[in-house]
Order: structure tokens, then sequence, then C-alpha cells
């Protein structure tokens, strides 16, 4: 199993992303969650086999159609505590 925290940034908000990023996830056998960022961004957690992460990161270089991502920060990171795929609330600054 391979776990990593993701920060996508770019127009990333108001795309459609989140949504996106969930169906992808549940394809891949992908457990975590994903959220919006007060700045703009949008934070994941993935989890799976390494495989199914790496699958998952790649895709989300393109992300769904009207999104532009710009960068991606990737970190190890522990599992998430629940299996499944969530979309949380978005953090507010």
């Amino acid at each position: 199993m391979s776990s990593k925290r993701l920060m996508i940034s770019g127009r990333v908000h108001g795309v459609g992303y989140r949504a996106w990023m969930a169906e992808q996830a549940n394809t891949l056998g992908i457990d975590g969650w994903v959220r919006n960022r007060a700045d703009g961004s949008v934070e994941a957690l993935i989890s799976g086999t390494a495989d199914a992460v790496e699958e998952l990161a790649r895709a989300c270089r393109r992300g769904p159609r009207f999104a532009q991502v710009e960068a991606i920060e990737e970190e190890i990171a522990p599992p998430p505590d629940e299996p499944g795929f969530l979309i949380l609330p978005s953090l507010r600054g």
C-alpha cells in the first residue's frame, strides 16, 4: 500500500475537480479524501496500491476538462483512518 498527500494548484475550483477526482479514485479503488482550500488549491489524501496511487497522481496533473493544473506537490503521508473516498467540506481561511 502507498499513501500520498497532494496539493494541486491552478484553476481547480469551480471546475468539478473534487467530483472528478472522487470518480477517478473510486474507479481505481483508492481510499482517502479531497477538499478545496481557502487559497484556491485542492488538497487530497490518496491511498491504495502503488500503481493505483501513481495512476491517480498522474491523472490529477490533467484534471477534469475545464481545470488548468499549474503544479502538484506530493508527499508521503499516513493512510486515511477509514476506507472509501470522501469529498470533504472546504477549508475556510
